[in-house]
């Protein structure tokens, strides 16, 4: 792998949504940042010293995405951003958000990635420095039958195996490394959510900004129609229906394996939380926020002790 230097954006970006869980507006602008600050969130609705890092040892909650906190500042779903920022290169930025939770925009990182890959970056003096890693580090959840690993490499590749046991989903798999491009290839991929599941979601506080605009919607088992009613009223969309495929007729998958993508997409996003890029082959089964975060906690934890 030839070494690289370290880059940083060219100018600012701007964005204004709704967070997913929380339902509540945010604004957000990235900007660029000197060499060797890494990604930094400011929570600028909360003072001006208001800063977190993304780092392992700051996650408080993996449950339907990765949240941060650090004293009285927290940021919310996260992962998406992140992973826009490592599958495009960007090293140093400054994130300002005035509210808790990153915009969920369409339910991927596609409004990220497009300014990026229009303007390029702003490559800076410093060379990038990579996670120092000597041996193969593997967490696993005999429960969920998940497991997640990072082999040392100087080939940089991110793969993933989703398997929800579901008739529509059946088995995907899904790669990438730096030769693609990761805008295009999974930077557009939608997060998704069974339609069975969203009745739950509502009543343990979650989702609440979710709708069919942002999320794949995935229909496993027929429901009543007297549910499905129930359901259109929640989405506000009085003419949605389920498509052949077993999916809301909303929206058309960008790839067969669409949602296999995005959890890799969450997976990339996700081990960038280990202070910085990787210098390896990720390996997923069955990933997820929890398990993900498992992998990088033991990072940290074996970088520190080194």
């Amino acid at each position: 792998m030839i070494p690289q230097k370290q880059s940083t954006l060219v100018t600012e970006y701007h964005y204004e949504g709704k967070g997913l869980h929380t339902g509540k507006v945010s604004h957000m602008t990235l900007k660029p940042a000197p060499e060797n600050t890494g990604i930094l969130f400011h929570r600028t609705d909360l003072g001006e010293n208001a800063f977190i890092k993304p780092l392992a040892e700051y996650i408080t909650s993996t449950s339907r995405n990765t949240t941060i906190t650090d004293g009285k500042v927290s940021v919310l779903t996260l992962e998406h951003l992140m992973s826009a920022l490592t599958g495009m290169g960007v090293d140093n930025v400054l994130v300002e958000l005035d509210n808790a939770e990153v915009p969920i925009l369409d339910g991927s990182a596609r409004f990220y990635v497009e300014p990026l890959k229009r303007d390029g970056l702003r490559q800076q003096d410093a060379m990038r420095e990579y996670i120092p890693l000597d041996k193969e580090i593997m967490v696993t959840d005999e429960k969920s039958g998940s497991w997640v690993k990072i082999t040392p490499s100087e080939e940089v590749s991110y793969d993933a195996t989703i398997d929800f046991g579901s008739n529509v989903l059946g088995i995907q798999e899904a790669h990438w490394d730096p030769s693609l491009d990761y805008a295009t290839e999974i930077g557009y991929c939608r997060t998704f959510v069974f339609l069975h599941e969203v009745a739950y979601l509502f009543q343990n506080n979650l989702i609440k900004g979710g709708d069919v605009d942002n999320a794949i919607v995935i229909v496993e088992h027929p429901l009543p129609q007297e549910q499905f009613e129930q359901l259109k009223a929640v989405f506000n969309h009085p003419n949605i229906s389920v498509n052949g495929n077993g999916y809301l007729n909303n929206l058309e998958l960008h790839f067969p394996n669409e949602c296999g993508r995005h959890k890799l997409l969450d997976l990339i996003g996700d081990v960038r939380l280990c202070g910085g890029f990787i210098k390896g082959k990720v390996s997923a089964f069955k990933p997820g926020h929890s398990i993900n975060s498992m992998l990088t906690k033991a990072v940290r934890q074996y970088v520190q002790n080194k």
